[in-house]
């Protein structure tokens, strides 16, 4: 009898996490007959980003560069029953006649990643010039490159935009679109111009075939801010948050000079982007274990006994084992409590902002956010 309760606690334990609105709960019953009891599975939002860089798209890409930190922000927001997904992002351009003719002038600037860092400095790599447009072609790419995974609860979304003919090319934008389908991947087109523009020339159809959205954005309207009373202080906690890393191994300097050089670059479009990107930075999507000690330390992705002095910063090199673990554990403290304020202000933040601003009319983030809650929603994703 007592086997037969095990089983039926494993296969309850099992069952509890084949669904993103499953709560996984463990009872007193189940601790005390099964103490392996495995973690619920984490979902991901995997996004792979599509953009046209040819001669006329120098606003989208301006637009992108302007408004990634938001967008992150609001994906920050999204649960999968108790748990905060984590967050993929792939980039390509195509229709830039600077790439490779017979590979369809298209590159994969970015396979899929969570290092936020280095998809800001992949986007402010980006420039124009040309082209050729192949949406079908650029669409099967990234379905083919990238690495999708199977898991039914995870949100997969590909985001094309661009302003020519969605059917141009070797590759059948339709089939594109059913073979992403096929795959649980939803395909939402943005056209740059006129709604209707964008319906005669294949936009919404290439959309509909995958269950995505279409929308038409003016690609080439300013980003628009709310300032806010709470912007400095944020800003201020950014230093602070900035002194919590530490950086160890080979790339290590290097990764955090990046940091740097993105916060530098957003405060260049303004000051309310610089607050964005901070508040993205307090999120649980910053992820830099693999050259921050505490993020490292935290994830159990080191062993610091086995950690070559030579990786850490020479500051650190006298250090004892359990003198560098303190500083750490101090470190974590430190930066759990500037995070947590960052997060306060921006509550408030957000509140203001809301009471302000009537209507969102930001283009591209305005039509990205709304189809990823659109089909968020379908497999029971929430946002707080």
């Amino acid at each position: 009898m007592k086997q037969l309760f095990k089983t039926m606690t494993w296969v309850f334990c099992l069952i509890s996490m084949l669904s993103c609105d499953a709560k996984v709960k463990t009872t007193s019953k189940e601790i005390a007959f099964n103490t392996k009891v495995k973690p619920a599975k984490k979902q991901f939002i995997k996004v792979a980003l599509l953009l046209d860089t040819s001669n006329s798209m120098d606003g989208l890409i301006d637009q992108a560069k302007a408004q990634l930190w938001d967008i992150v922000n609001e994906l920050s927001y999204a649960r999968c029953a108790e748990q905060k997904p984590n967050l993929l992002i792939a980039l390509y351009e195509y229709g830039n006649d600077g790439l490779n003719s017979e590979e369809g002038f298209i590159r994969q600037v970015l396979s899929f990643s969570n290092d936020l860092d280095v998809i800001s400095e992949k986007l402010f790599s980006l420039t124009t010039n040309g082209g050729n447009e192949y949406c079908g072609q650029v669409i099967q790419t990234s379905l083919n490159q990238l690495e999708w995974g199977d898991d039914p609860d995870d949100l997969k979304l590909v985001f094309i935009a661009g302003n020519e003919p969605f059917s141009q090319g070797k590759v059948n934008y339709q089939d594109a679109a059913k073979q992403a389908h096929k795959n649980d991947i939803s395909v939402n087109t943005i056209f740059c111009g006129d709604y209707n523009q964008g319906i005669a020339t294949y936009w919404k159809d290439g959309a509909d075939l995958s269950h995505g959205n279409y929308m038409a954005i003016n690609h080439n309207h300013a980003t628009t801010y709310v300032a806010t009373p709470y912007d400095d202080q944020i800003l201020q906690l950014n230093h602070k948050l900035n002194n919590t890393y530490i950086a160890y191994g080979e790339t290590g300097k290097q990764k955090m000079a990046l940091q740097s050089e993105q916060d530098e670059k957003a405060y260049g479009y303004s000051q309310e982007n610089a607050v964005s990107r901070t508040v993205s930075k307090s999120s649980h999507l910053y992820k830099n274990s693999r050259w921050d000690l505490v993020d490292a330390e935290k994830e159990g992705t080191v062993q610091l006994d086995q950690l070559k002095k030579e990786a850490l910063p020479e500051a650190l090199r006298k250090m004892s084992a359990s003198e560098l673990e303190a500083y750490i554990k101090h470190k974590r403290e430190e930066r759990d409590k500037v995070q947590k304020d960052i997060q306060k202000l921006n509550e408030q933040r957000r509140q203001f902002i809301s009471s302000q601003q009537k209507s969102n009319d930001n283009g591209l983030e305005s039509a990205m956010i709304k189809a990823i809650k659109t089909q968020a929603k379908a497999k029971k994703y929430t946002w707080q």
